[in-house]
C-alpha cells in the first residue's frame, strides 16, 4: 500500500510546475485526475520533436517526463456543463492544483472559495507566477522571466570578461521544478493537518518566491555580506577547490568539501607541502588564493588521464566525477542496477520510457505504475464515478462538452 492510497487529487495545471508536482503526489499512490482540454490538452502535448508515436497517437517527449500516473479527462470547463462536470469531480476530490492567472477560474466556479465552500475538506494548491497578490499578482509566470527576475542568471554563467561570460539560465525549468516540489509539500502538510482540524487549506505558491528561496546560501552571502554574488562559472563561491579539472584526456569535477579530503588530494597530487602552506591551510586561506592553488592543482591533473584519476581520487574518499552527457548518465552501472530508467505500459500511447521517482519506501520505488495518458484516454471512466455514462457521454462528446 502506498502511502497516498485513498487520496484523490484532480489536475487543473498544465506545463511544469503544476503537473511535477501532481506526479510526485501519484507516484506516492494519490489517484490523479488529469482535466485538459478537448482537442488540444496540456501544451506541452505539442512541444517536440522529439516525438513518442504509437499507433496512430503522437505526443512530445516533455510532456512525458511530467504526467506518469494520471488520468486524462478530456473536459471543456469554458462551457457550463463541462464546468459543472470539473466541479462534481472537485466535490469528491482531496487536492486540487492549479495554475491558471489570479482570478481565472472564478468565472467557471472553480476558483479556492467556491470549490471548498462546496467541499470543505478540500486542499486547494494555487500555483502562480507571483502570488495571489502583490503588484505583479497579474502577470503570467515563466521559468526563464523568474530567473532573470529572480538573481538566478545573474549567479550561473561564466564571468564578465571571460569568452562566453554573461549571464546564463539553468539547462532545465528548476523554477518550475522547484516550484513543484515546494507545492507537493505543502499539499502533504495540508492533508496531515487536516487529520486534527477536519478542514482543508488554500495554497498560494510563487515562482518568483520560490526562486528567490531556492538561492539558499547564495541569497545568506548577499544578506550577510551586502554585496551581490558574481558568477564563477563551475567553482564554487565558498569552497575551494570545487570545480572542473582537465585531464590528460577529459575534464572531471574535484569536489573538495573540507581540509582533512585537501590533505589527501594534496598527498596524491604529489604535493603533500600544500597542506602547511598558510595559502592553502584552510578552506577560507584557500578561497582567498583560488587562482594560485587552481593552477597548480591543474597542472598536475593534466598529466594523468581521467580514469586514473577517478580511481586514485575514489582511493583516496575524495568525492569526484566525470562530466557525462545525459545519455552515458541514464546508462551508467549505478543508474542501471538502482533500476532509474522504467518503461510504462502498455496504454493508449504504448511502452513509454520515464525516469523514475528517486524515492524508496522500505526498499520499494515509489513510482506510479500507470503510463503517461493519451488525451482523453480515461474520459469515460472518470465521469462514469460521478454518475454520468452511457448515452449522456455521448451526446456531451457530440457536443464538443468531452474528449
Amino acid at each position: 500500500m502506498k502511502p497516498l492510497q485513498g487520496i484523490r487529487v484532480l489536475d487543473l495545471s498544465r506545463v511544469l510546475a503544476g503537473p511535477w508536482c501532481t506526479q510526485l503526489l501519484a507516484d506516492l499512490g494519490a489517484e490523479v485526475i488529469k482535466v485538459e482540454r478537448p482537442g488540444a490538452g496540456d501544451d506541452t502535448r505539442h512541444w517536440g520533436p522529439p516525438w513518442h508515436e504509437y499507433n496512430d497517437e503522437r505526443v512530445a517527449a516533455y510532456f512525458l517526463a511530467a504526467n506518469r500516473g494520471k488520468k486524462s479527462a478530456a473536459i471543456d470547463f469554458g462551457r457550463p456543463e463541462g464546468a459543472s462536470l470539473v466541479r462534481r469531480l472537485a466535490a469528491r476530490a482531496d487536492v486540487v492544483v492549479e495554475n491558471f492567472k489570479v482570478g481565472g477560474l472564478a468565472k467557471f466556479g472553480l476558483d479556492a472559495g467556491s470549490l471548498r465552500a462546496a467541499n470543505p475538506r478540500l486542499v486547494y494548491a494555487s500555483i502562480t507566477g507571483f502570488g495571489q497578490d502583490g503588484p505583479y499578482a497579474d502577470r503570467a509566470g515563466y521559468d526563464y522571466i523568474i530567473q532573470a527576475m529572480g538573481g538566478m542568471m545573474s549567479i550561473t554563467g561564466l564571468p564578465d570578461g571571460e569568452p562566453g561570460g554573461g549571464p546564463m539560465r539553468a539547462g532545465v525549468a528548476i523554477v518550475d521544478l522547484f516550484t513543484g516540489l515546494y507545492a507537493s509539500n505543502a499539499i502533504l502538510a495540508a492533508l496531515h493537518q487536516r487529520e486534527s482540524s477536519g478542514e482543508g487549506a488554500t495554497i498560494d505558491l510563487s515562482l518568483f518566491e520560490t526562486q528567490l528561496a531556492m538561492l539558499a546560501n547564495q541569497a545568506s552571502n548577499a544578506l550577510v555580506s551586502g554585496r551581490d554574488p558574481v558568477r564563477q562559472g563551475n567553482s564554487h563561491p565558498n569552497i575551494v577547490p570545487y570545480q572542473p579539472f582537465a585531464a590528460s584526456d577529459q575534464p572531471i569535477v574535484i569536489a573538495v568539501g573540507n581540509d582533512r579530503q585537501f590533505g589527501r588530494l594534496a598527498e596524491i597530487c604529489g604535493a603533500p607541502e600544500w597542506t602547511a602552506d598558510q595559502r592553502f591551510a584552510t578552506n577560507s586561506a584557500r578561497v582567498a588564493h583560488r587562482g594560485e592553488l587552481v593552477a597548480l592543482i591543474a597542472e598536475r591533473i593534466a598529466e594523468r588521464s581521467a580514469a586514473e584519476w577517478l580511481a586514485a581520487l575514489e582511493g583516496a574518499g575524495i568525492p569526484a566525477g566525470p562530466i557525462n552527457r545525459i545519455s552515458q548518465a541514464l546508462a551508467d552501472p549505478h543508474a542501471l542496477y538502482r533500476g532509474v530508467v522504467r518503461e510504462l505500459g502498455p496504454g493508449k500511447l504504448g511502452e513509454v520510457p520515464t525516469v523514475g521517482s528517486p524515492l524508496r519506501f522500505d526498499g520499494e520505488r515509489a513510482d506510479a505504475d500507470l503510463p503517461p495518458p493519451a488525451l482523453g484516454e480515461h474520459t469515460a471512466e472518470v465521469l462514469a464515478g460521478i454518475g454520468v455514462g452511457g448515452a449522456e457521454i455521448e451526446r456531451l462528446r457530440a457536443a464538443g462538452v468531452i474528449g
